[in-house]
């Protein structure tokens, strides 16, 4: 392509959901509602745990901060596409995609370490409950939610800083109601499969990470939850035993 021809694109078309009229209308009132459903409940949550000093707890507080995160996770895309339901021209600024890209990756990525952490606080309560109140202490709740905010953020970051530095000079259309990654590398003037590979790859390791150790974190409660069911079963059959014989 002939770099004379070329012209910076500073802003996108998102082509949303569908391209039926109809349907966008009818859609309308259905992402509205789950949005303030999804709004009120989290706020009503948070609210309730600020205020209920009974549940000041480890458990409780990592349920506020996820429950904050929610919130914010489902704010970055879902305005956009409820207001682009009645507008003709959905058009998304360069500045703004990146922010969607980051603020998506930033708290979605945050959102999965929390849910690693809940698990782990659950694992502590479970698996070594004597332990709880020395290990999952105020100090370590508030460093396992900066570490998930600081990983979420790193992602985010590493995710953004490749995206920036790709030239974009038409078309400029994606086929969807947000920023989606590999969407708009697409729309990159080179060659950008290998980018795209990276940034799977960059979400993927995080992802499966994330899951793996979710997956260790429940096998472990499993394991002892079944362990003590069996050891409250045979202290049962013992006293039923030792009542039978006392009666005989």
């Amino acid at each position: 392509m002939d770099a004379g021809n070329l012209s910076v694109v500073s802003e996108f078309v998102l082509l949303g959901l569908c391209q039926s009229w109809t349907m966008q209308i009818f859609l309308l009132p259905m992402f509205f509602m789950l949005y303030l459903i999804i709004l009120i409940g989290n706020i009503a949550i948070i609210l309730l745990i600020i205020t209920d000093p009974h549940l000041h707890s480890p458990m409780y507080f990592l349920l506020d901060i996820l429950s904050f995160v929610d919130m914010w996770l489902s704010s970055v895309t879902t305005p956009k596409m409820i207001t682009d339901f009645v507008r003709e021209n959905k058009t998304i600024s360069f500045g703004g995609c990146m922010c969607q890209v980051l603020s998506v990756h930033f708290f979605g990525g945050d959102e999965m370490v929390l849910l690693v952490v809940m698990a782990y606080d659950r694992y502590v309560t479970i698996c070594k409950p004597l332990h709880y109140s020395t290990i999952m202490n105020l100090q370590k709740c508030i460093g396992l939610v900066a570490t998930s905010w600081t990983i979420g953020f790193v992602h985010a970051l590493s995710q953004m800083v490749v995206i920036v530095q790709l030239p974009f000079c038409g078309p400029r259309e994606i086929d969807s109601f947000s920023c989606d990654i590999p969407l708009v590398i697409k729309l990159a003037c080179i060659d950008s499969y290998n980018w795209g590979i990276l940034m799977n790859a960059d979400s993927g390791v995080l992802t499966m990470t994330c899951f793996i150790v979710l997956l260790i974190s429940y096998t472990y409660i499993l394991l002892t939850v079944r362990q003590s069911s069996k050891a409250g079963t045979s202290r049962a059959l013992s006293t039923c035993t030792a009542h039978i014989t006392v009666v005989l």
